[in-house]
């Protein structure tokens, strides 16, 4: 492993914990600050807009300016927007750092940029796998952490310590070497990323899977607290097993096709949603949380699925598109969500299922016609003008 792959992997722990003190618990925070279902899947849709809206010039800049600036700025805005967020007396504050730290999502395409630069003899699957797993070790203790904190002080105090984590993530990324830009080459006639239609094929088969991985979350820390009566560190843990099944999943599939290993995230989040509707305790509901592993492997794989189809000086503005759909996708499935949940708390699960078993199908017939290419097999395309007019 190269020496600034280990850099962003320990970054990316911390960060990984810290966000993992508070995430689980922001949905019944925002309720502690007086906004109704609704209200909170709205503001949790439009925290999804911003991290949609940063992505693609993101990744544009990615491939103009470079990586490492982009990086820098991400996650020094982190802490700060966790210090809004702590400090905040209301909930229009609160929102305003929130909105803040949905910015910082801007990093995903320049870091996942950077991450198959400085992957070595890897393929881009199992580069970004290990690097999120590493990002979900950390979030395997921040549940547990933030629970305990939320009981015997308050949530409030969560972010305050999550903000001094997020300082030291900071202080790492600033070590990370930089990098040189990729030339572009100057080509008559030569096509747009979005003539690519394989590439914008993806796109779309990326914003379903993400909108059915994504639509039994928001909401089910609530459920658990309002309508199991589960405590906040009994939340915690769950969140704690949820981090585990993401770093067991990843690191164990995120080898495997891209195809195979995002059906498989599919197939397990499904089996989240159906053990949080028909679960009757901790146990199932730990056992849910563990298969939630699912949606960061799914993650991961919408960045390995584009990879091969695209040009080494385009890789930066695809995978801004790809995160840009995945946080458009987190924009829409929590508003969907505190409908449903608004509606009838449980039948958020229930129509989770349904949509991943239609999503989990398509995936499926793509791979077996070969549509789903692997980045072990085509790790490093140079396609000319008339590839992508053909593809």
């Amino acid at each position: 492993m190269s020496r600034d792959l280990k850099i962003v992997s320990a970054a990316m722990l911390l960060w990984g914990f810290g966000e993992g003190l508070f995430f689980i618990f922001q949905p019944i925070y925002i309720q502690q600050l007086g906004a109704d279902p609704i209200l909170i899947g709205t503001i949790l849709g439009i925290n999804g807009l911003v991290m949609a809206l940063a992505q693609i010039p993101s990744g544009y800049l990615a491939d103009k300016i470079g990586r490492r600036p982009l990086m820098w700025f991400s996650f020094i805005a982190g802490f700060l927007a966790t210090f809004i967020m702590a400090w905040a007396p209301t909930l229009g504050f609160f929102v305003a750092g929130l909105l803040l730290y949905g910015l910082t999502s801007s990093v995903l395409a320049p870091l996942n940029t950077y991450i198959q630069s400085v992957r070595g003899r890897w393929s881009v699957g199992k580069a970004v796998s290990f690097v999120f797993a590493m990002y979900n070790l950390g979030g395997v203790l921040g549940p547990v952490v933030g629970g305990v904190l939320g009981e015997r002080f308050d949530l409030r105090s969560v972010y305050f310590f999550s903000a001094g984590i997020f300082t030291l993530s900071a202080i790492i990324i600033l070590f990370a070497k930089d990098q040189s830009k990729d030339e572009v080459p100057s080509i008559a006639g030569d096509g747009h990323l979005l003539q690519n239609k394989r590439f914008v094929g993806m796109l779309g088969l990326s914003f379903l899977v993400m909108v059915a991985v994504v639509l039994p979350q928001p909401f089910a820390a609530n459920f658990l607290q309002n309508q199991q009566s589960l405590s906040i560190s009994q939340i915690g843990r769950l969140g704690s097993i949820g981090a585990l099944g993401s770093v067991l999943l990843m690191l164990v599939l995120g080898h495997l096709r891209t195809g195979y290993a995002m059906l498989i995230g599919e197939v397990a989040v499904m089996f989240y949603a159906a053990l949080l509707w028909l679960g009757g305790g901790i146990f199932w509901y730990g056992l849910g949380f563990f298969f939630l592993g699912g949606f960061r492997l799914c993650r991961a794989m919408t960045v390995a699925l584009v990879q091969p189809l695209v040009r080494k000086h385009e890789v930066g503005l695809a995978f801004g598109f790809v995160e840009s759909l995945n946080s458009l996708a987190m924009m829409v499935a929590p508003i969907l969500a505190g409908v449903l949940y608004n509606w009838q708390p449980i039948s958020v699960f229930p129509v989770a299922v349904g949509v991943l078993g239609m999503t989990a199908l398509l995936t499926l017939r793509l791979e077996r016609k070969n549509i789903l290419i692997s980045d072990e097999i085509n790790a490093d395309p140079v396609m000319n003008n008339e590839e992508i007019k053909d593809a």
